[in-house]
């Protein structure tokens, strides 16, 4: 590595010090006012990680948040650049709609494929991730209260998903008392032809004076593509439509009562897959026919909150429906001379259908006494149903004289899952002064899912042979027999364990918070959707098992967050240890490319972070975040090795370094007229894709296994304000880096590498930001 890149790595980004940025003299004189035993100043920001309102500097959880200011200044818009912006995390994005977090290390392989994600994301009270091979809308942050980026296991307060991390995207409420409006435009031109248009708006009417209020936001954004596919021709292939809303009205009819209703929707829409081939050139992709992961979101929610004289109580219920595309062209099962007739015409276009339904109900102290807690319960029904159509292609059935089909789909199957969670959590704080407080937490959930397939749908075959015999073979035939498939219901999975949190948190001085966090985690129990099938390529191949069970992690924290010279120093560090047993891992039969999920072995992770916040000057700020992570399998037997492909000492799919420094610099125009130039490294190093052995055949190297680029990657702006007015020029990607920050694990893909988004200049017009 070289001496720039490690120095990059130890100068990053820290969010959650810059609401002081860019004005240095508000973080030393910002009004304060009491908040019970603690005092807010004005530049501190409170977050409700715990499900309270605390100051950031007090909680003792590494949490990393985003206020909408900070969000607009450095053109976040999504996943992409939170990730960024927060140490320990890393984005695994093979395409737009495709998004896993991996936190401090805890990830087999960058896709998930079959595993529920490791990093919980929330959408207010909505748990939107999922499994790995489904699509996850990049949801619009335009107009949010807050995003939380809360690392290191997080069951107790956030559920089975947040095995390592949650992020919550905290959406604004109605203003009460002012009539407000607000607008982002972005215009923007990727390499020489590709342009971005985004446009964002908010306006907030209060309908009856400090009682009911509306918030309404809308957006759409238009991102021409920059990949050429040479397989279906089209130039700039991978163009982005996205639009949607939300409307949120808030009637507080008194001081204690208040109900909040919100209504959104969104549908994102992206073209063709962002993956590349670099073999074809720069920019250059293949599929002979578009790979489509899109998605359509809508969600409707209803919160109550009433103070009672000793607590609050909040009731959240959300309803979600989730319509998602996945279509793939999965031809790269067979590559050419694997058999006589590859390659082939083979893909799979998956149509799925969520709907998900969620209540919250949970009680948190108010009290001024030493007791503090947090009470409450958690209920989720989900049913997905999945629609999978294998295809080949009209094209290759004529070219190859393959007759019989209705349409280009030679089997067909309709399933659905239905899955339940069930859990009553609370945590309990004692504080035996203002310098030194214990917590306490407790989950307990019963989790359960199920996978059926229904009657209906075929399996096509000529003189009992079926589509894989005769493309593969290159032989003629005519499909007489379709086959239906009975209606089955799969094995019941169940599982129903605790998670378990023990912080203690000690103030020396007022301006430090240490901690030390004992927390364990869990992922819900994983029904595979192909349980029992047989391979149409190779009958004595291994036959799908029914699913994976729970693993298991424990994590050990240690943690100091500072703040000194009024504000002008802000210094946040953590020290961890996890580890994690009974690994859900990803697996693939080798024959025909089915995954399915399995139980391995153990890992172990170990690391820190730190972010800083400096002011040395008036107008000046220096954020500066980094993270080493060393994380690695500690045990695996024979059996475990071969059905996944892992390897004893293997590390885990998260870079050892990375870092980010962010510099911001305010002038004065005129009297009524600020600029700002701001400067964003951030730094990457390389890690692995996945496991290094074919699973199945453990002693032959997985011919996809890979090691992303170690990269660096500078983004710049310079912005003017005037009133609510405002301008900010910037480039993205100063140096046009087409480093590979993204592999994909597996064969079927032709096109498996995500690279950085060309170098991109443009403007962002702003008012009432």
């Amino acid at each position: 590595m070289s001496v720039s890149a490690v120095a990059v790595a130890l100068l990053a980004s820290p969010a959650w010090a810059q609401d002081a940025l860019p004005e240095a003299e508000h973080a030393a004189s910002g009004s304060a006012h009491d908040n019970g035993d603690q005092t807010i100043r004005a530049e501190d920001i409170v977050v409700t990680a715990t499900r309270r309102e605390e100051r950031l500097q007090d909680v003792p959880v590494s949490v990393t948040a985003f206020q909408q200011r900070q969000l607009t200044e450095k053109g976040i818009v999504g996943f992409e650049g939170i990730a960024r912006e927060t140490p320990g995390v890393i984005l695994n994005r093979p395409t737009q709609n495709f998004n896993n977090f991996t936190a401090r290390g805890i990830a087999t392989n960058g896709y998930n494929a079959n595993l529920q994600s490791s990093v919980a994301v929330y959408i207010d009270e909505l748990p939107v991730s999922t499994i790995g091979n489904t699509t996850v809308v990049d949801p619009n942050l335009f107009d949010v209260e807050r995003v939380e980026f809360l690392r290191g296991p997080q069951g107790t307060l956030f559920g089975s998903g947040s095995l390592s991390g949650a992020m919550r995207i905290l959406t604004k409420s109605p203003d009460l008392g002012d009539f407000e409006t607000s607008a982002l435009v972005d215009l923007g031109l990727t390499g020489s032809d590709s342009i971005r248009q985004r446009y964002n708006m908010m306006l907030n009417v209060p309908v009856v004076s400090d009682k009911l209020a509306v918030r309404a936001v809308g957006f759409y954004r238009h991102e021409e593509g920059y990949l050429d596919n040479v397989g279906t021709g089209v130039h700039n292939s991978n163009t982005l439509v996205d639009y949607g809303g939300r409307m949120i009205v808030l009637w507080r009819p008194d001081d204690r009562l208040s109900i909040r209703l919100l209504g959104s929707y969104e549908n994102s829409d992206p073209k063709d897959s962002s993956l590349t081939d670099p073999t074809l050139g720069r920019e250059k992709r293949y599929s002979d026919q578009p790979d489509r992961f899109t998605g359509k979101q809508t969600i409707l929610n209803a919160t109550i909150d009433y103070e009672f004289d000793f607590a609050k109580l909040t009731s959240s219920s959300t309803y979600s429906d989730f319509d998602q595309r996945f279509y793939a062209d999965l031809s790269g099962s067979f590559p050419a001379g694997s058999y006589p007739g590859a390659p082939i015409a083979f893909g799979l276009d998956a149509n799925a259908y969520d709907k998900v339904f969620v209540q919250e109900t949970r009680l948190a102290s108010t009290l001024d006494g030493p007791f503090q807690f947090v009470l409450g319960g958690f209920y989720l029904h989900r049913r997905r149903d999945v629609d999978y159509l294998y295809r080949s292609s009209l094209e290759f059935l004529a070219e190859r004289n393959l007759t019989g089909l209705p349409d280009q789909y030679y089997q067909k199957q309709y399933t659905h899952q239905i899955s339940e969670e069930l859990a009553g959590f609370g945590e309990l704080t004692y504080r035996f002064s203002d310098r030194f407080w214990l917590t306490g937490g407790m989950r307990y959930g019963r989790i359960s899912a199920q996978g059926f397939t229904e009657a209906g749908g075929y399996l096509a075959t000529a003189a009992g042979y079926n589509y894989f015999t005769y493309a593969l073979y290159n032989i003629p035939g005519h499909f007489d027999t379709f086959t239906p498939y009975e209606a089955v219901a799969g094995v019941k999975a169940k599982g129903s364990k605790p998670s378990w949190k023990a912080s203690a948190t000690f103030k020396p001085v007022e301006t430090l918070t240490t901690y030390a966090t004992f927390s364990t985690g869990f992922r819900a129990p994983i029904v595979n959707a192909f349980a029992g099938r047989p391979s149409l390529v190779d009958p004595n191949d291994i036959i799908i098992p029914y699913g994976a069970t729970s693993d298991d992690l424990k994590s050990y924290e240690l943690g100091a967050k500072g703040r000194w010279l009024d504000g002008r120093i802000t210094i946040n560090a953590a020290f961890y240890l996890i580890d994690w047993s009974n690994i859900q891992a990803q697996a693939n039969r080798v024959s025909d490319s089915v995954q399915f999920a399995t139980n391995v072995g153990a890992a172990r992770s170990k690391g820190f972070e730190v972010e800083m916040g400096i002011i040395p000057a008036k107008d000046v700020y220096l954020g500066l975040n980094a993270a080493y992570n060393d994380s690695k399998i500690t045990k695996l037997t024979p059996e475990e090795a071969a059905i996944s492909g892992a390897v004893l000492g293997h590390r885990l799919s998260a870079p050892r370094l990375q870092g980010a420094i962010y510099g911001n610099y305010g002038f004065d125009l005129a009297d009524d007229m600020k600029a700002n130039l701001a400067v964003n490294v951030q730094y990457v190093g390389s890690y692995n894709n996945t496991f290094p052995n074919t699973p199945g055949n453990p002693n032959l190297p997985l011919a996809t296994f890979g090691q992303t680029d170690e990269y660096v990657n500078v983004n710049m702006s310079l912005g003017v304000k005037r009133q609510a007015w405002s301008a900010q020029l910037y480039v993205e990607n100063l140096f046009d880096n087409h480093s590979a920050v993204y592999i994909h694990p597996e064969a079927f893909m032709a096109s498996r590498v995500g690279t950085l988004r060309p170098r991109t200049v443009g403007i962002r017009l702003g008012y009432g930001l």
